[in-house]
């Protein structure tokens, strides 16, 4: 399970650090899409392929936006020795990646974002909201 956030740097040449907390969950590769909100989400293999498997037992007029949105900005990506990713130009420019980043867990995956995006992001998630997601789910 993918917890907690991590702040880190953008390098020039587009790479990020995987929190040492994430590579056991994500692996030395992992696939990085555009996600909700302008962030991207990462997913490992194994969650990828289930994401996939459920996306493609749905209807095609149901599914069709959400496998164009998923599919056409994924992309593999592999650790190198330091630990870092290169996000391909086309995903930094979607999620306003340029300097400050934040790495989440969001269980089954990561999320990257932009840090002032993330800072607001976080701060429009109230009380009520949270409150009402928990009694839907019976806590």
């Amino acid at each position: 399970m993918l917890i907690g956030e991590f702040q880190h740097n953008i390098d020039p040449r587009g790479r990020i650090n995987v929190p040492s907390k994430f590579k056991l969950d994500l692996g030395d590769r992992f696939i990085v899409t555009k996600g909700l909100d302008n962030c991207l989400f990462a997913y490992s293999l194994d969650e990828w392929s289930r994401l996939e498997e459920k996306i493609k037992a749905l209807p095609l007029a149901r599914s069709r936006d959400l496998q164009r949105f998923l599919f056409s900005g994924a992309t593999e990506v592999e650790m190198d020795k330091q630990g870092r990713v290169l996000i391909p130009g086309n995903l930094r420019t979607y999620a306003s990646l340029e300097k400050d980043v934040m790495v989440i867990g969001a269980s089954v995956r990561a999320e990257i974002w932009d840090k002032d995006k993330w800072t607001d992001q976080a701060n429009s998630i109230t009380a009520d909201m949270v409150a009402e997601a928990m009694d839907d789910l019976g806590f």
